[in-house]
């Protein structure tokens, strides 16, 4: 009996399919030092840190203030672990543009100003003069 082409590819395809399943791979698993996980959460900390204070806004503002570089750079090289760590995190919680909230109430304010002198408001009560 002939085989259609279809058939064959398909019979092709599932043998080759049931033979990989049976081929998997085996994960290797070592033990591995808390040194070389220490240090790699040390070293990625400090390049957040130095990746931070890179920018050139903030070396302007460092040497403004009167602050070295390389006074810096060997201050974050003798933090401890525990305080790169907080110092990263630091950085990487801090709002980008400050808290914001002042610049919300100042922008209230203007508003308010503005629709009360255009008339469509009145907040401010005129209080006639004696």
């Amino acid at each position: 009996m002939p085989q259609s082409p279809w058939r064959a590819a398909t019979i092709a395809v599932l043998a080759v399919a049931i033979i990989n399943m049976g081929l998997t791979s085996s994960a290797q698993a070592g033990i591995i030092a808390t040194n070389v996980i220490v240090q790699t959460d040390r070293e990625a900390n400090l390049a957040s840190v130095r990746a931070q204070l890179e920018r050139d806004d903030v070396r302007a503002q460092m040497q403004k203030l009167g602050v070295q570089p390389a006074a810096v750079d060997e201050r974050i090289a003798a933090l401890s672990d525990s305080e790169l760590h907080d110092l990263a995190t630091q950085f990487h919680n801090a709002p980008a543009g400050g808290d914001g909230l002042l610049a919300v109430v100042g922008l209230v304010f203007v508003v308010l100003m503005i629709l009360e002198l255009v008339g469509v408001i009145d907040i401010f009560k005129r209080v006639p003069a004696r």
